[in-house]
């Protein structure tokens, strides 16, 4: 089984303890450990792969817990940086429907610093790239592209996920889609949700954007559309794998939950760039995935909602 290296954003959530209220009603909050990376990282762990995070946090109480919470689930932290600036913060509020209302508090994770030794630890393995806040400039953006340019050299197998986030970039959408270009090129595996796939490719046909993204070089785009399941495209098929219907509580993590699982089962394959592509694994592997972001939205939080392989195994 490959080892999943997953660069990007750790940070802390700060939930608000009343649901169904937006962020300028809310007054309490819970403290919960978050970043679409490390939550993929922690999913991969939780279903039994090796997985490892790449980023960093302050050298404060809150980066002390977030490294805790990592290391509590099986996660390699040696690559993680620690930083006198303070640890990036969120604050999140969650609305009648589940959906989220956040802003960010940008910190450490920014200072991230490349580190020529993680280079070798690419070869032969896996790297997912959230792009959540490693686009945003500073030293985490060069080092993020260091990365993909380390993980071509070492022959790795790259996934990508941009985390659109529309509070941080203030309508500055065209310099995002600019920026995730590269990464989409170089990637075998892209996943998306809807409003990033037409976003990015200016198309509002889900087959029009997907060939988009095909023709700037990722093999396999999946666009997760909530509770209408998983848009599978390759440059030879495109289908769409039903989800499970539930009552969804809190969307938070549910698509890193999903790209976890993903990547848990590519891990296992022999030759995951060239059998990744074929139209029934796809099919099984997206299917026991949208298990995997479904399950996680019945629970509040991100990390402690993920499932373990014997939720999966259950979960009808």
């Amino acid at each position: 089984m490959k080892n999943v290296y997953c660069i990007g954003e750790l940070l802390i959530d700060f939930v608000a303890e009343k649901q169904g209220k937006q962020l300028i009603s809310a007054s309490v909050f819970t403290k919960k450990a978050g970043g679409a990376p490390a939550n993929v990282a922690c999913a991969i762990s939780r279903l039994g792969g090796h997985s490892a995070f790449v980023g960093c946090v302050g050298n404060d109480p809150f980066g002390s817990f977030l490294l805790q919470i990592l290391k509590n689930e099986g996660v390699d932290i040696s690559a993680v940086q620690r930083s006198p600036v303070f640890t990036t913060l969120a604050f999140v509020s969650l609305a009648e429907e589940g959906e989220r209302d956040f802003v960010f508090s940008r910190g450490a994770d920014r200072e991230l610093e490349y580190s020529p030794a993680v280079q070798k630890a690419f070869k032969g393995n896996m790297i997912h790239l959230g792009a959540a806040t490693a686009l945003l400039g500073g030293a985490l953006e060069k080092s993020y592209a260091r990365y993909l340019e380390d993980a071509l050299e070492q022959k790795a197998f790259i996934s990508f996920d941009p985390n659109y986030r529309s509070d941080l970039w203030h309508n500055n959408e065209a310099i995002f889609i600019k920026k995730c270009m590269p990464y989409i090129e170089k990637a075998i595996l892209c996943k998306f949700s809807k409003e990033e796939a037409t976003l990015i490719s200016g198309k509002t046909n889900l087959r029009e954007a997907c060939e988009f993204m095909h023709h700037l070089g990722t093999k396999v785009v999946l666009v997760t559309l909530g509770p209408d399941g998983t848009f599978v495209s390759t440059p030879d098929t495109s289908f769409t794998v039903p989800s499970i219907k539930v009552n969804a509580v809190d969307t938070t993590g549910a698509g890193d939950a999903f790209i976890g699982c993903i990547l848990h089962q590519v891990s296992s394959l022999s030759h995951p760039a060239d059998t990744i592509g074929d139209e029934n694994e796809l099919w099984a592997m997206v299917e026991r995935a949208n298990k995997a972001g479904a399950f996680t939205t019945m629970r509040f939080g991100a990390i402690e909602s993920l499932p373990f392989q014997k939720d999966l195994d259950q979960f009808a």
